[in-house]
């Protein structure tokens, strides 16, 4: 005598329905909580939007195709951990979009990159990749120095940021152009305004090594050092980390 089972597995429109069915109810098990809560990723101390010098930075580097060659991305493999630092957060890429995770490392990972060159050492690397490592197949980017930032669009993206969610302020978004300009600033004159508008950390400085201009090497280098620089993993709280 053949089960209920059996008869159903001889009428292969209504088993494939059948399945749907099971497998709908574990989706929504799974997916409807989801729109209870405001946010899935737990916000971590130190994290903040990028600044209009960093973002901008952060477009070059989308636009020459660097996360084709290098993740963001430290998975929680020992391999990764002793060789790169801390894995990483969701909330480190919370503000990013889209984020720049990825999974291709004909270079080094770059979660952790801020911090670890200095300056003139990401500058000369960008601008002759093989002068500091011998047998680099990384293409140079020196046109990055002789090409000037173009910040006029900068109060559009950081709108439109918002309209994705990204917290920015009508303050930071009103005085974006002159933030980016501000935040390049070799003399630092305009500390305060920036740290009234991003927080205490906030990188001044000339990046590029050229005092009085604004160019596209800045905002990279900008965008490079803030990489992996904004939690502090020394005083983070491994409960606050796995919640």
């Amino acid at each position: 005598m053949s089960t209920a089972h059996q008869k159903l597995e001889r009428h292969s429109i209504a088993f494939a329905m059948m399945i749907l069915f099971v497998a709908s109810i574990g989706g929504i098990v799974e997916i409807a909580p989801l729109f209870t809560i405001e946010n899935t990723v737990e916000e971590v101390e130190g994290m903040r939007p990028y600044t209009p010098l960093e973002l901008a930075g952060r477009d070059i580097y989308v636009r020459e195709g660097c996360y084709a060659c290098h993740s963001q991305m430290i998975r929680t493999l020992r391999s990764d951990v002793e060789r790169y630092g801390h894995y990483s957060l969701a909330a480190e890429s919370m503000y990013d979009h889209p984020f720049q995770w990825g999974s291709k490392r004909t270079g080094p990972d770059l979660a952790r990159i801020g911090g670890k060159y200095s300056d003139d050492w990401h500058v000369a690397h960008l601008e002759d990749p093989r002068a500091l490592v011998p047998g680099s197949v990384m293409p140079g980017y020196a046109f990055l120095s002789a090409t000037r930032l173009d910040t006029g669009h900068l109060p559009a993206a950081l709108e439109a940021l918002r309209r994705a969610g990204v917290p920015y302020t009508d303050a930071q978004i009103a005085t974006a152009e002159q933030a980016a300009g501000w935040q390049a600033d070799a003399e630092q004159a305009y500390e305060s305004e920036l740290q009234e508008l991003f927080g205490d950390n906030v990188q001044l400085r000339d990046f590029d090594g050229r005092p009085g201009e604004l160019t596209e090497m800045d905002a990279l280098v900008a965008y490079l050092q803030v990489l992996g620089t904004l939690v502090n993993f020394d005083t983070l709280d491994p409960e606050e980390i796995n919640r």
